[in-house]
């Protein structure tokens, strides 16, 4: 297969999580005979020093242009730091998902048998855990009309949401669960809002389409107490922008650290891959970035275009680094390897089926039918 790539490395650790990516996919293209063209282009605060723009029109053309988007991380100490500022990096991302349609993110969480222990809850709490995500991206209270009163002392974000905007997100969640454990669980708050109330009438009328489903619903607030207390109870989630967003942020923290999650935005036409974390300024340089999200990120990108044997071939030596404890500081705190060597290890692992075989059984996976 022939794929172009688009990657944007973005701010503090993106670029070199990134760099960890590419060798993973230079090494599937070696072991699989696939051709992979990638091309770099600069977004978030690097972008801003050059042209003032978060997100540049030549690094969109190309966003536009590519079969697939490798995302690094975006953010910068300077912007974080000053409320006042009128354009920020994070912007980009968010033009990026609205002008790309990608109005699902996708993100499994999966605990690893042998980090168990990483995790703050128990281990007879977290293992079992195998759930995915699904939060739609392009709509709610993040994109809805925002005002701020002329004195500045009242300001307000609508969330405002469509039926059609429900629907499609839905309907891929649904399918995923089709093809898991069969249980999806719509996650809102339509004892208070109105928005949440729509969602909850859409999804239940969907379901009725997936007979084989059974559909639950949680209040938000529940639902964070519910992950926490019983992560293995969830198969697939589906929620709004927001509730979204803070439930991602809960299951890094389930699965023992924030540098092992990947994600997945997608829609109709485009598709972009990035690691959950964030841009990790005080580390930039320090070769102490684990790379293993944006490697599972690179993993989920294969899968999307059907080659869930090299996206095995990817999570298995993933897998394979962590039984060898060949993994960075955040993982063990006394490891001794950087970022440059464990994604070295990674990639040089990369084998085909018949050779990884012998550890599937205890392979993490991205989720069965991940990606739709």
């Amino acid at each position: 297969m022939q794929l172009k790539i688009a990657l944007l490395g973005g701010d503090g650790i993106g670029p070199e999580v990134l760099a960890q990516s590419v060798k993973c996919l230079k090494a599937i293209e070696e072991t699989f005979n696939h051709r992979f063209t990638y091309i770099e282009a600069p977004v978030g605060a690097i972008a801003m020093s050059g042209s003032g723009q978060p997100l540049p029109d030549s690094t969109l053309k190309l966003c536009r242009e590519a079969d697939a988007i490798l995302f690094g991380a975006i953010g910068a100490l300077e912007y974080d730091n000053n409320p006042e500022a009128k354009v920020r990096p994070e912007q980009a991302l968010l033009k990026l998902r609205k002008e790309l349609g990608l109005f699902a993110n996708i993100r499994p969480v999966k605990i690893f048998p042998k980090l168990a222990n990483n995790s703050p809850l128990r281990e007879e709490i977290v293992m079992g855990t195998d759930l995915v995500i699904f939060r739609e991206l392009t709509g709610g209270i993040y994109f809805g009309e925002k005002k701020i009163s002329s004195d500045g002392t009242t300001a307000s974000d609508v969330c405002e949401y469509s039926e059609k905007e429900i629907s499609r997100i839905a309907h891929l969640a649904f399918k995923t669960a089709k093809k898991r454990r069969k249980k999806l669980t719509l996650v809102d708050k339509a004892n208070v809002l109105e928005s949440s109330r729509l969602w909850r009438k859409v999804v239940t009328e969907i379901g009725r389409s997936y007979p084989e489903v059974t559909l639950e619903t949680l209040f938000i607030d529940n639902a964070t107490v519910q992950m926490m207390m019983k992560p293995s109870q969830f198969d697939v989630i589906l929620t709004e922008n927001m509730f979204g967003d803070i439930l991602s942020d809960q299951g890094s923290v389930i699965i023992g650290s924030v540098g092992l999650l990947p994600s997945a935005s997608v829609g109709i036409d485009n598709a972009m891959f990035e690691p959950f974390h964030g841009s990790y300024p005080q580390a930039k340089g320090k070769n102490i970035a684990n790379p293993v999200a944006s490697i599972l990120s690179a993993a989920m990108l294969l899968q999307h275009f059907g080659l869930d044997e090299e996206a095995n071939a990817v999570v298995s030596a993933v897998y394979k680094s962590i039984v060898k404890k060949v993994v960075t500081p955040d993982i063990l705190g006394s490891s001794k390897y950087g970022t440059d060597y464990v994604g070295d290890f990674i990639s040089e692992n990369i084998v085909d089926s018949d050779e990884n075989r012998s550890i599937n059984d205890e392979n993490i996976g991205l989720g069965k039918s991940t990606i739709i």
